[in-house]
């Protein structure tokens, strides 16, 4: 749930757009972004908690800044789904190269501080950052090469972004059990010949 409420203003905008004015759409998804980082700083939310929130208030102030400026351009209202799924694409794979995977922060959330520095919880989240990340990037060329090829596909768009973002919050709500498993397993099997031993 942690999840799906990082990503209300995406999923906000992204209902918005086609139905409101471009520049009102990209407007109530920073103003939500910004509110919603308010809260969760508001009951204790740390700020490597909300890189997606953070992300989403910087997206969404360049775009409706854009739109604004180039009010009769249809390119931000065309590809603003497209480019918003690339932008978090980049927020995930930059999160990687710098060795601070998004998820960390959220993860800590829910997780006890006993294990956050241990190397299964860092590999953990390394692999679900990649996840999200992958997802991001199909989700964003998918949607932009739809418009391009197809530009009444809406319908698809807005699906494939759907399975964008709810593949990757599946595979984040059972990925760290199935790799506990593998680990706790894998320590099993690796203290098996010590006991014969003895």
């Amino acid at each position: 749930m942690q999840y799906l409420r990082s990503f209300l203003p995406w999923i906000a905008v992204s209902i918005l757009i086609g139905s409101l004015d471009v520049r009102l759409a990209l407007g109530a998804g920073l103003v939500a972004a910004v509110a919603l980082i308010g809260y969760q700083r508001a009951v204790g939310r740390s700020w490597d908690a909300q890189v997606v929130e953070i992300s989403a208030a910087l997206f969404f102030g360049v775009a409706t800044a854009v739109a604004c400026a180039m009010p009769d351009s249809a390119f931000v209202e065309d590809y603003a789904s497209a480019g918003s799924s690339l932008w978090l694409a980049t927020t995930a794979w930059g999160s990687l190269a710098v060795g601070r995977p998004f998820t960390v922060g959220i993860a800590r959330t829910s997780v006890p501080s006993e294990h956050w520095h241990t190397p299964l919880f860092l590999s953990v989240n390394k692999v679900i950052t990649a996840v999200w990340a992958a997802a991001f990037t199909v989700t964003g060329a998918g949607s932009a090469l739809l418009h391009h090829y197809q530009p009444d596909s809406s319908g698809a768009r807005t699906a494939l972004t759907i399975v964008g973002i709810a593949l990757p919050i599946l595979f984040t709500i059972r990925y760290p059990d199935i790799a506990r498993s593998r680990f706790v397993a894998a320590r099993r099997t690796a203290a098996t010949p010590q006991d014969h031993a003895q």
